[in-house]
């Protein structure tokens, strides 16, 4: 019964063990994915930021062209 003991012991130990460093690698992952995540939103407020200017150049550009547009309709008048 003593050696069943210790090598249940044994075991168990060893499951212990195996566990702890499966706990270790998924904290690493997660902080992996969490740096990933972090940079991801970065990279969507760029993006967002870039749209945003877009948007403003092509009202600008809107604007611009209906400025000619009455000047032209000005000038065939």
């Amino acid at each position: 019964p003593e050696d069943r003991l210790r090598l249940a012991l044994r075991r168990l130990d060893e499951a212990i063990g195996e566990q702890s460093l499966a706990t270790a690698g998924l904290r690493d992952a997660i902080g992996d994915l969490s740096r990933t995540m972090s940079r991801l939103g970065d990279s969507v407020t760029g993006y967002r930021g870039a749209l945003d200017s877009t948007a403003a150049e092509i009202e600008r550009a809107l604007a611009a062209a209906r400025r000619l547009e009455v000047t032209a309709s000005r000038m065939v008048v």
